[in-house]
């Protein structure tokens, strides 16, 4: 079938011919602000093309991927098509994968997905929708594959495959040691895998093991394919996948070698490409001090040698004599002004300190004490984050408020609720005492709606509201462990979660509503938060971007004036030495004690990998010939 040529920024075929700065990129990276304006920009040439092909009387084939990155692509499509009235009556689609066991009307199943985030909004003809099945007798799987990859062919091929990436570098469900001519097949899911899709299953051990999914050779086989990619967790995959060597370990580096491959990635995914980590390796830049400190520190990392060690060799030889020579400084000045740089982002007065000279101190002296207002998404966010610098924030007199923005009831596994409801029954059955009868029908009620829903169902409102005060009590015994009393947290409950549920949330003015008046009362001095580089589906994202919209609404409050915003990062990828504003150390029993509050959340099964996380960012600044400390919890300023 021939593809009629139509003018498109990111669809259009094009000679590879990268500029000194993408040098190291070996396939074509479109670096977009957010995924919101990269989503629009592909739904709008894809609606283009869509209109062309209808022009000529053509179809569209179109390969779609599930999961949450190309939702807001969807959305986007669902607006030109209610807005602009496109139609889809010339599309054939076919979807990369689907769970193996599932039914079709699972929630968690990619034919459910589908429909709620596309095909039940748009005209589509369900008879030119093609979503592998995974009921398939496992016997008939084999040839079910083959008829799959057949299908494709008699509808002409793919036009355009839409993909995502996931951590193990798998497009579809190609995991590590897929080869570039495998074709539709069933195959076993990586651990990271399942346990990246442990929430949306309420916990990994529900997660399915198998799934069936086109090919690397299926996927290469498409005229025209776009990857997308949003927030810091993927920018290390990307990174591989883009400028390291094609491998099996890497599925998506595969697409290397097709002639009209782009991956589409906003900001927060493009910081490990190396024009954006070290571009004095690919162009000439201005040496101002914070470049000179990421240059610095890149180059101790690099040659393995404490900043203070550093020679001019070091600099001339690794790619980073520019430096020197635009300065004219020898490489001693320049080790020193990055070093005393780096050493005065360490704290251990993270609200600053009274009486001192804050002239070097990442926080100001005064106002003393501050007030502090910590905002969590997911009621574990902040302890994973800065459970130590809450403890330290408490100790040192400020007054401190944590304002959990969601119940984080969807993290709670059924065992908590079902263990609750049966410690119930049998304390109304050891008690045989009268009153008992209401508490005896509410925790029926709980196993009932258990038993109803299945061990892959949507919880019911009561399951919900149980989980949510099972976790609540979990919080209450965290924030103690830190020092905090029960009236200094407070639980929003915001309405996106509690009315969603994971990759399919959608934020609206309500949420941002309640965080606005927060702020409004409480006229903070500090403010801790995480979640601006997440997934832009996550409820990390989502809570900042509600907090930043109410922040910036409130821009002419008198108080905004004297408020420093600070980010950490929870579950999102970390800091590296030369992104960090303010280090705060931490001595082994303060490791002990936010390692003991995180482990109050006994309902949920995270794995964060903190406090180790925490020892990797201290053995960072060793190296770098600072101070050793057992562990570092770490913050960026927010430039709003």
């Amino acid at each position: 079938m021939t593809v009629p040529s139509f003018t498109s920024a990111i669809l259009d075929e094009y000679d590879r011919n990268p500029s000194q700065q993408e040098r190291f990129e070996k396939i074509r990276t479109l670096v977009c602000p957010g995924s919101q304006e990269a989503s629009a920009r592909l739904a709008a040439e894809t609606a283009d093309l869509i209109r062309w092909r209808q022009e000529s009387g053509e179809k569209v084939i179109l390969g779609l991927a599930t999961g949450s990155t190309p939702v807001p692509f969807y959305r986007e499509l669902i607006r030109i098509h209610q807005e602009d009235g496109l139609s889809f009556h010339n599309v054939i689609t076919f979807n990369l994968d689907e769970y193996y066991g599932l039914p079709r009307d699972h929630p968690e199943s990619y034919y459910r997905f589908m429909h709620d985030q596309l095909f039940d909004h748009v005209d589509i003809p369900e008879d030119q929708i093609h979503i592998p099945d995974g009921t398939i007798p496992m016997e008939e799987v084999y040839d079910y594959c083959l008829g799959y990859e057949e299908s494709i062919r008699e509808a002409g091929g793919l036009d355009l495959q839409i993909l995502g990436i996931g951590r193990t570098g798998h497009i579809g469900f190609n995991e590590p040691g897929s080869s570039a001519d495998s074709i539709t097949r069933m195959i076993t899911l990586d651990r990271m895998t399942r346990q990246d899709a442990a929430a949306d299953f309420m916990g990994v051990a529900n997660v399915p093991r198998s799934a069936i999914t086109m090919g690397v050779g299926t996927i290469l086989e498409a005229r025209r394919i776009v990857l997308m990619a949003w927030g810091s967790n993927k920018a290390e995959i990307v990174q591989e996948a883009v400028e390291g060597l094609m491998t099996d370990q890497i599925s998506a580096s595969f697409l290397q070698s097709h002639k009209n491959a782009v991956f589409l990635i906003d900001e927060a995914a493009s910081t490990r490409l190396t024009r954006f980590r070290y571009p004095w390796l690919v162009g000439p830049v201005n040496w101002d001090a914070a470049m000179k400190r990421r240059a610095v520190v890149w180059l101790s990392k690099k040659l393995e040698k404490p900043i203070l060690k550093l020679v001019d060799e070091d600099y001339n030889e690794s790619g980073a004599g520019e430096l020197l020579a635009s300065t004219s400084e020898a490489a001693y000045e320049v080790n020193i002004d990055s070093f005393n740089r780096v050493q005065h982002t360490i704290t251990g007065w993270p609200g600053g300190k009274p009486g001192a000279d804050d002239t070097n101190r990442p926080e100001r002296a005064i106002p003393f004490p501050k007030k502090v207002l910590i905002f969590s998404p997911e009621p574990a966010d902040a302890f994973i984050g800065m459970g130590g610098t809450i403890e330290r924030l408490k100790e040192q007199g400020h007054d401190v408020q944590i304002y959990f923005l969601t119940s984080g009831n969807l993290r709670v596994a059924d065992v908590a609720a079902l263990n609750f409801a049966r410690v119930i029954l049998e304390m109304a059955e050891s008690l045989q005492a009268e009153g008992w009868e209401n508490q005896v029908a509410y925790a029926q009620s709980i196993l009932d709606a258990l038993e109803e829903k299945g061990e892959f169902g949507v919880d019911p409102e009561l399951v919900r509201k149980l989980k949510g005060l099972i976790l609540r009590g979990e919080t209450r015994d965290a924030a103690s462990v830190c020092g905090l009393d029960a009236d200094r947290i407070s639980f929003l409950d915001l309405p996106f979660y509690e009315e969603g549920r994971y990759r399919r949330f959608q934020r609206s003015e309500k949420d941002t509503a309640l965080i606005r008046e927060v702020l409004a009362d409480q006229c903070p001095d500090i403010i801790f938060a995480t979640g601006d580089a997440g997934d832009p589906s996550s409820p990390q994202a989502i809570c900042f971007a509600a907090l930043a919209e109410a922040y910036q609404g409130l821009s002419d409050a008198e108080w905004q004036s004297g408020c420093n915003v600070w980010l950490h990062r929870g579950r999102d990828h970390a800091y590296e030495a030369q992104e960090i504003d303010m280090a705060v150390p931490m001595s082994p029993d303060q490791v002990d004690e936010k390692s003991n509050a995180i482990r109050k959340f006994l309902s949920t099964s995270d794995d964060t990998g903190e406090p180790e996380r925490n020892r990797e960012i201290a053995g960072e600044y060793d190296s770098l010939g600072l101070a050793e400390y057992e562990a570092i919890e770490a913050f960026q300023i927010w430039k709003g």
